[in-house]
């Protein structure tokens, strides 16, 4: 998207910017690599590749919706974790429970996530800055406590996912990963366009001041609770493909919170408020987890310490770093100003040179 300002008096036209010559190059990589990605299990993509893949595929969804949440909206939250267990337990019930099949159980967990973070922001929105973290955690407590109740979801012991039964194993491996590839080009993609739209605005704006925001006519509470609501059905989205790849829900697993604190490591690894970033995030954090996973308790000291490392002197995360402070930008979402700008030379003819802005 491009618009064409003009200045009379200075006699030069300014054009204001969307896509950037970065974005296109990297749209056009986006497509290659998740085309190729796609076509993998046919080629050159084992199942044990596969299956490491649709892991990564989950921590760039949960990364990529803690930060709609916290680096776009100004919400920190602590508690995504109940979303991602309304979301394994919601397919579950659908898929097996009610009979209603896999593609019908996976929209409907969405939906049953979407509803409750809903419902739950009325009461979450009461609080603000280190209360809302601390209550949205205390909420996701709540609903961990209540899914141990529920005999029909195997109380305690959990309940197993059986949606994929008669599939022979390679077959649902690759299902899996197929659903998994889709479920992160779309979650990718609906931010991005979310972003880019009024509504993003709004959330930056809330984010930086919600009282200036309100004041310029943004509607605090509405743009506040879409992305409560769109990041609650992301990690919803992040726990159905947790079930179908482990076929075994339990609500210890699906409702810890280490599952927030890999969100928060996920984003400020890769750089808070981009797009980008959640993405180079989690590859980082699996390259972690896959490698130094299995030293025990130091593996958690170690993320400790390179958090506390990137929060003092990489703030921007390494997004950050490779974009030189956000000068490439693969996903725009602002707008830049292309600007001639004249200058004298000894004949009287202005020489045109291109400023930008963001």
């Amino acid at each position: 998207m491009s618009l064409a300002l003009s200045d009379n008096t200075a006699g030069h036209r300014a054009q204001v910017h969307r896509s950037t010559r970065a974005s296109l190059v990297g749209l056009v990589v986006a497509v290659i690599v998740v085309v190729s990605l796609a076509y993998g299990p046919f080629a050159f993509l084992t199942k044990g590749n596969q299956q490491n893949l649709t892991t990564l595929f989950i921590y760039i969804i949960l990364g990529t919706m803690w930060n709609l949440l916290a680096g776009y909206a100004g919400m920190v939250s602590i508690g995504q974790q109940a979303f991602i267990g309304i979301g394994a337990y919601g397919i579950v019930y659908a898929s097996d429970i009610l009979g209603l099949g896999l593609w019908i159980g996976l929209a409907l967990a969405l939906v049953i996530s979407g509803i409750v973070a809903y419902l739950v922001s009325f009461l979450a929105f009461r609080l603000s800055g280190g209360y809302f973290a601390i209550g949205t955690w205390v909420i996701a407590e709540v609903i961990y406590l209540l899914t141990t109740q529920i005999n029909t979801l195997g109380a305690g012991a959990g309940i197993s996912f059986t949606a994929f039964r008669g599939y022979k194993p390679e077959i649902r491996i690759a299902v899996v990963y197929w659903i998994a590839l889709a479920a992160v080009v779309v979650a990718v993609a609906v931010t991005y366009l979310l972003l880019r739209s009024r509504l993003g605005a709004g959330f930056t704006a809330v984010r930086d001041d919600a009282t200036a925001a309100a004041t310029l006519g943004v509607n605090v509470t509405r743009s506040r609770r879409i992305a409560w609501v769109v990041a609650a059905m992301g990690c919803g989205l992040a726990g159905t493909l947790l079930a179908m790849t482990t076929l075994n829900v339990q609500p210890g697993s699906v409702f810890k919170i280490q599952w927030t604190a890999f969100m928060i490591f996920i984003v400020i690894i890769g750089g808070v408020g981009t797009i980008e970033g959640p993405i180079i995030g989690a590859i980082v954090f699996y390259a972690l987890e896959r490698y130094i996973g299995d030293v025990g308790f130091w593996y958690l000291v170690i993320l400790g310490i390179i958090a506390i490392a990137m929060v003092l002197f990489l703030p921007k995360g390494l997004w950050g770093l490779i974009s030189g402070n956000g000068r490439l930008r693969l996903f725009p979402t602002g707008y830049r100003l292309t600007s001639p700008l004249p200058t004298p030379i000894a004949n009287g003819t202005p020489d045109s040179r291109e400023g930008e802005s963001s």
